[in-house]
C-alpha cells in the first residue's frame, strides 16, 4: 500500500520560530553549496572530457568536512542537513534521467537551482532519529519543541516528518506513516476518464463528469484589487517594504491559498465519488505542464488537472480500486466504436467526433473517454456498444 502523509498545523513559539529559521538558514546554505559544486563538476567535465561525479556520497563527505571546520554549521542538527543532501541528489538524478530519456523540454524536471533567502519557504525533513512525539508535542533534534494541533489521530507510528512553512507564514508538520487499505464494496462497473480544459474531466458516465469549477476566476476581482494595492505601495529598490505593502501581500497570499484549497477539495470529493461507484478506472496519463506555454494557461491552471489526477490515483489506491493509466497519444483521433484513426488531428474547437470508417458521431470528449476504457482492456465487445480496436477489420476478414 505504500505510505501516506498526515499533515497538522503547528503552534510555534517565538523561541521555536527563531530556532527553525536558523536551521533553515543552514539547510539552505548546504543546498546552495551542493548546486555550486554540481555546476563546477559539470563545467570541469565539459572542459576536460572527464567523467567526474557529484553524487550524494561525495556531498555527504563534503558536509562532514564542513561541519568539522564550521562552528555555525555544527551548531545545527545533522539530520535535516543530511536530508538536504539526499533531496538534492534525488532532484539531480531525476533531471539527468529526463535528459537520458530525451523527454520534451516542457516535460523535463530542471536541474536544481539556488534557493534565495527571500521567496523560498522553509522546509525541514527529519528521519526517526531526528524527532519524537512526547505528551502530544513534537520534539525535534536541536531542542526544538512544537505544539501540534491534532485534528485527527495518526494511523501508525510515523517514520519521518517534514516541518514546513506556507506562503502565509503558518507552520505545518507532515508525518509519513504506512498507508492502510480501506476496501469498498464491489460494484462491477468501470469508467474511463478524459482530461480537458473546458471540462476538467469527462467520463463515460454522465453522472461523474467534473465541470470546470472556475475557483480562480471567481476570486479574480479580489486578487486584482490586492495586486493594485501592492503596486501602489511597492517599495523602492533597496528600501524595506512598508506595513501597507506587507498587509496587501498577506491578503493576496491568503486569497491564493483559499483558491488552492477549494481546488483540492473539489478534486478529492469528485475522486471519492468516482472510486466509490466503480471498481476499475481507466485514466488518461495526461501531463498538463505543456499547457503553461499556451493560450489556455490560465484556464488550465484554474482547472488543477494535475492535482485532480493525483487525488484520483491516491483515492483508488486507498480503497483498493483498479486504476489504469492510459497513454494519451491519439486518444482524440481514434474511434472508440471501430478503432479507426482519423487521418488528421481534430481542431481544439471541434466538439464533435465523426468517424470516417463507421460514420459514428459522438461528443469528442466522450469518445476519448471510451477510448480509455478500450485501451485499458476494461471495455470488451458488446459493453456500452463499443468494440475493441480493429473489430470491424476482423469481421470483414
Amino acid at each position: 500500500m505504500g505510505h501516506a502523509r498526515y499533515t497538522y498545523r503547528l503552534r510555534v513559539s517565538s523561541a521555536a520560530r527563531t530556532a527553525l529559521a536558523a536551521e533553515w538558514a543552514r539547510c539552505r546554505w548546504i543546498w546552495n553549496e551542493c548546486v555550486a559544486k554540481s555546476r563546477t563538476v559539470h563545467l570541469h567535465n565539459r572542459a576536460t572530457g572527464q567523467q567526474a561525479t557529484c553524487g550524494p556520497a561525495q556531498l555527504d563527505r563534503m558536509l562532514t568536512e564542513a561541519r568539522a571546520r564550521t562552528p555555525w554549521l555544527r551548531a545545527g542538527a545533522s539530520v535535516p542537513q543530511q536530508q538536504v543532501v539526499r533531496d538534492f541528489g534525488r532532484s539531480r538524478a531525476k533531471a539527468h534521467k529526463d535528459i537520458r530519456e530525451r523527454l520534451p523540454m516542457a516535460c523535463r524536471a530542471g536541474m536544481p537551482k539556488h534557493k534565495k533567502k527571500r521567496g523560498t519557504p522553509a522546509s525541514l525533513n527529519y528521519t526517526q532519529r531526528g524527532f519524537r512525539l512526547k505528551h502530544g508535542r513534537l520534539h525535534l533534534a536541536g531542542g526544538i519543541v512544537l505544539t501540534v494541533v491534532w485534528s485527527r489521530e495518526l494511523a501508525a507510528q510515523p517514520s519521518s516528518v517534514r516541518v514546513y512553512q506556507d506562503s502565509l507564514g503558518h507552520w505545518y508538520a507532515s508525518f509519513v506513516v504506512p498507508a492502510q487499505a480501506r476496501p469498498l464494496p464491489s460494484t462491477g462497473r468501470a469508467v474511463g476518464v478524459d482530461w480537458g480544459v473546458k471540462e476538467t474531466a469527462t467520463t463515460t458516465s454522465d453522472d461523474h463528469d467534473l465541470p470546470h469549477a472556475e475557483h480562480g476566476k471567481k476570486a479574480q476581482t479580489k486578487l486584482t484589487r490586492y495586486d493594485r494595492m501592492m503596486a501602489r505601495r511597492r517599495p523602492q529598490k533597496g528600501r524595506p517594504a512598508s506595513k501597507g505593502y506587507r498587509e496587501a501581500q498577506k491578503l493576496r497570499a491568503k486569497s491564493h491559498k483559499k483558491v488552492a484549497r477549494q481546488r483540492e477539495d473539489t478534486g478529492r470529493k469528485w475522486a471519492k465519488k468516482v472510486v466509490r461507484d466503480h471498481d476499475a478506472v481507466a485514466v488518461e496519463d495526461f501531463k498538463p505542464k505543456f499547457l503553461a506555454k499556451t493560450t489556455m494557461a490560465r484556464k488550465a491552471a484554474d482547472a488543477a488537472i494535475g492535482a485532480t489526477k493525483t487525488a484520483l490515483i491516491e483515492m483508488g489506491r486507498k480503497h483498493g480500486r483498479d486504476i489504469r493509466l492510459v497513454h494519451p497519444a491519439y486518444t482524440t483521433m481514434d474511434c472508440a466504436h471501430c478503432g479507426a484513426r482519423a487521418k488528421h488531428a481534430l481542431p481544439l474547437g471541434e466538439r464533435t467526433y465523426t468517424c470516417t470508417a463507421c460514420r459514428t458521431v459522438s461528443p469528442r470528449d466522450k469518445n476519448s473517454a471510451h477510448v480509455m476504457l478500450v485501451r485499458a482492456g476494461l471495455n470488451p465487445a458488446g459493453t456500452d456498444g463499443t468494440r475493441p480496436p480493429g473489430a470491424l477489420l476482423q469481421e470483414a476478414a
